[in-house]
């Protein structure tokens, strides 16, 4: 009896342990074969929840498993590659929201002003290029500060001092303000009787009428125009820079605030090529004067670069107002230390209704960049006219506000009701390096208090959306999430924040750099989060910021990069990482 009793046991233990077997097989089978996994991390899935899992697996360039590090690594097989995150952030690959992708590639070649504070750093800078590059036909480059010269502007004449045999030219840190030299003027035929473009401004001298070299707004094609173009090949090599510069700071989507399709033929070069990286969702941009065959035309573009992973279109970019640094933001009421204007929008109201209600019916998605309160009002309208005038398309309209610097309360529910997108660059939102805040003098206290709102906006229901404007500032998602969530500058001023109530916690912070990201290019379906069936695209940093102060973000730095499964980037020289047991 006791020899039969013993068999049975045995018997069922065998039996358990192959139906173990089976199951476990089965799970991995399920799976089939990983080809990467990142486990003993602290994996922020941007689902919603703001909770954390362990560890991710990925097969081919999908996610497919995210769970405890116990439950990915159980998937482990031979020719799996592990990352162990060392208990450091696991988010999803940063998509940012606002930039300008080439220009920014373009830029990495020219002089780099945005860490130069005074005249002198600037002189320094420009002068060490100009030796540096002597065969070069024009000396360029951009990210100069208002506040870093007397009365907020240059002089043609400082930068003659600099350059005095070619021509320069430099583009301010915001892109709407451009400094030439005399030389730069005379090749532009710029005269003291030269006028002013529609929606520019030549500054000119008051005393003797002559200009200083200070061109705002649409001013600045005119030196553009005679700039020595930049070849093809020139603009593949910079995109291909500006890729490699994502992948360095952990930005795996980009959305491209301007674009043509002459550009969109070099993204889908390099895309077919396989060099393309990054996944870019690009605007076409739109003036005024746009005609009825144009709108036929960018249906046609956008039919040609239709949904797809990498890249596509089916944005219009529409630039509303100007800046309010150069007093060219289209506000609700005179500016405080010019009450002489209120700068002025692009389109009248009329106008701008009815470019806006002719692509929403033919379905586009619109970003309106209006940065001064009277030019977000004007857009909003436009939208609530859009809506009233057309049906609501099957996928939704998504239509966003880029910059929107500063709101009026009356606006702020307007954006609920509407479901636009408050698309912000959050690291705009502190005074610009080099002492002083032009912005704030420029409106006024009562003005400026309502900068960047981003705490009120989300509070009211509204999606929030972040990008850099690169190159206006460094594609650095750090830098717009130590401010979104600090709002201090970098250096930590002014002490409790700016103002402190306009805070963000770290985890909708994220999402505005992340989830919300793919929702806005109409993504949501494949990219954004880590979770299963999402394309493999995540971030690994240097440290837990999850488990730190807030104010400790800056500290982390990007570690390793995952584009599409793979990895593309890692920090040299590499972390030390623990040995994976299983």
């Amino acid at each position: 009896m006791a020899t039969r009793l013993t068999a049975y046991i045995v018997s069922s233990i065998v039996i358990l342990t192959l139906i173990a077997g089976l199951i476990v097989r089965a799970q991995r089978d399920d799976e089939g074969p990983i080809d990467l996994m990142v486990v003993n991390g602290r994996v922020f899935t941007a689902d919603g929840s703001g909770g954390l899992a362990e560890a991710v697996a990925v097969q081919g360039n999908r996610i497919v498993r995210v769970g405890t590090t116990r439950d990915v690594l159980r998937l482990r097989r031979p020719q799996t590659e592990v990352i162990d995150a060392g208990g450091h952030a696991v988010v999803p690959g940063f998509n940012d929201a606002h930039l300008h992708f080439m220009s920014g590639g373009l830029g990495l070649t020219q002089i780099n002003l945005l860490d130069a504070r005074t005249v002198e750093e600037i002189e320094a800078a420009v002068r060490a290029w100009a030796a540096a590059y002597p065969d070069a036909e024009w000396v360029r480059g951009r990210g100069w500060y208002y506040q870093s010269f007397a009365g907020g502007l240059p002089t043609r004449q400082l930068l003659d001092a600099v350059v005095p045999d070619r021509p320069a030219y430099l583009t301010a840190y915001d892109g709407h303000t451009g400094w030439a030299n005399s030389l730069a003027l005379a090749r532009a035929g710029i005269t003291r009787s030269t006028p002013n473009p529609p929606n520019g401004i030549i500054e000119k001298d008051p005393r003797t009428g002559e200009p200083t070299g200070v061109l705002k707004e649409t001013a600045m094609g005119l030196v553009a125009r005679v700039l020595p173009p930049t070849s093809r090949d020139e603009r593949l090599d910079a995109i291909r820079s500006a890729v490699q510069e994502a992948h360095r700071l952990g930005v795996t989507s980009v959305q491209n605030a301007s674009g043509s399709a002459e550009e969109f033929a070099l993204y889908e070069e390099l895309r077919d090529a396989g060099e393309l990286a990054v996944r870019v969702y690009s605007a076409i941009s739109v003036g005024p004067d746009v005609a009825d065959e144009d709108f036929v035309r960018f249906v046609e573009i956008r039919d040609e670069y239709a949904d797809d992973p990498v890249f596509k279109t089916g944005a219009i970019k529409l630039m509303l107002d100007g800046v309010i640094e150069g007093h060219t933001g289209a506000m609700l009421a005179p500016y405080a230390n010019r009450p002489d204007t209120a700068g002025e929008a692009r389109f009248s109201q009329a106008r701008l209704n009815e470019v806006v209600a002719e692509l929403d019916r033919r379905g586009w998605q619109l970003m309106i960049h209006a940065i001064g309160d009277g030019a977000v009002r004007m857009a909003l309208d436009a939208f609530a006219h859009a809506a009233k005038e057309n049906p609501a398309p099957e996928r939704g309209r998504r239509h966003r506000i880029e910059h929107l610097e500063t709101i009026d309360p009356a606006d702020i529910a307007r954006f609920a009701e509407l479901d636009v997108i408050a698309s912000y660059q959050p690291y705009h939102g502190v005074p610009t390096p080099g002492g002083g805040d032009v912005w704030s003098e420029n409106i006024g206290p009562e003005r400026a208090a309502r900068g960047w709102i981003f705490a009120s906006l989300h509070e009211a229901g509204v999606r929030l959306l972040f990008g850099s404007d690169w190159p206006v500032v460094s594609m650095d998602p750090r830098l717009g999430l130590h401010v979104a969530v600090n709002r201090t500058t970098l250096d930590g001023e002014p002490d409790g924040g700016l103002p402190p109530e306009e805070r963000l916690d770290l985890a909708t912070a994220l999402e505005a750099y992340t989830r919300t990201g793919a929702w806005a290019s109409f993504d949501e379906q494949r990219k954004g989060q880590i979770a299963p069936d999402m394309l493999a695209d995540m971030v690994i940093l240097s440290r837990d910021i999850f488990g730190a102060a807030p104010t400790a973000l800056l500290e982390a730095e990007v570690d390793v990069t995952i584009f599409d499964g793979r990895v593309v980037y890692r920090r040299t020289p590499a972390p030390a990482r623990p040995t994976v047991t299983n």
